[in-house]
């Protein structure tokens, strides 16, 4: 969730309420269940990373609104350009690529254009390994396990690739 949170903080800086909103929002019924302190734990901790920093707002209510640092930026930017696959957790995706396009980042299509890349290139290597090995091994097992969860991850990547494609055809549109 940090790095989320540094990408939103890339848009403009803004105070953790909202933050956690956009947050809640962006993750529909899954953000419902997200403990409402979680957010400010994250921005403390980002803080004492020195990765953003904080002002006090004027007047009721007193927020503090956070902003990135050099160093946040930097982070941002990795991030957004990580492909961590098989470990990409499907919710820390979904929200970098909503982040992507909230912070006007990058465009979300090209992310999962990269991520698409990378599965493409793992499963063909599985796929070779799998050819590789005898009838009824048990390692053949595991790698189609492997071969079947890319699969599945690149039929999502295809679904995310539609439904942006359709998101940046509307913001065009209007």
């Amino acid at each position: 969730m940090q790095d989320v949170v540094l990408a939103m903080l890339a848009k403009e800086p803004t105070h953790g309420y909202h933050l956690r909103s956009w947050l809640r929002r962006a993750l529909g019924p899954l953000g419902e269940s997200m403990n409402a302190g979680q957010i400010y734990v994250t921005l403390a901790r980002l803080e004492r990373s020195e990765l953003v920093v904080h002002q006090r707002t004027e007047g009721p209510p007193d927020r503090k609104v956070y902003a990135l640092t050099p160093a946040g930026q930097q982070r941002v930017a990795s991030w957004l350009t990580e492909v961590n696959w098989p470990k990409q957790d499907l919710t820390e995706l979904h929200l970098k690529l909503a982040a992507a396009k909230a912070a006007r980042l990058a465009d979300p299509v090209e992310l999962v254009a990269a991520h698409q890349r990378e599965l493409m290139g793992r499963l063909q290597q599985v796929q070779r390994a799998l050819l590789a090995e005898p009838d009824g091994s048990a390692a053949g097992l595991l790698l189609e396990g492997v071969a079947l969860r890319l699969q599945a991850d690149l039929r999502w990547l295809r679904a995310c690739e539609q439904y942006w494609s359709r998101f940046e055809n509307r913001a065009e549109d209007g």
